[in-house]
């Protein structure tokens, strides 16, 4: 029986293609030609994203700041400034335990949770 040779056949016209002659040099230099170039864009890419990602941060915090103690008292109220022993004296002065419960008026044809 006869040997047949283990090269595969390439033709003449795929013997002066760029991807022929890469995939030959890729059979044996596999890192030099294949992992390098990959893992060099992968750092490459972190450099580059990097700066993106700090813009992405910076406008974040210069969008949400920290607000002081007053600022939050005052936030979405248009009236007077609150002081809190003021309020603690203001509200001792009422009468906690004189209430009385009155029920909501309802809509027109709203449900009222009476059975």
């Amino acid at each position: 029986m006869a040997v047949f040779p283990n090269k595969k056949f390439r033709g003449a016209a795929d013997a002066n293609n760029f991807a022929t002659k890469y995939r030959a040099l890729m059979a044996k230099h596999p890192f030099l030609l294949f992992g390098l170039p990959f893992m060099s864009v992968i750092v490459a890419g972190s450099f580059v994203l990097t700066p993106a990602t700090a813009v992405r941060y910076e406008k974040h915090d210069r969008r949400v700041r920290q607000m002081t103690r007053e600022e939050e008292l005052g936030v979405g109220k248009a009236g007077r400034r609150v002081n809190m022993k003021d309020e603690y004296y203001r509200l001792a002065a009422k009468d906690l335990d004189d209430w009385e419960q009155k029920r909501v008026k309802r809509l027109p044809g709203e449900n009222d949770g009476i059975l």
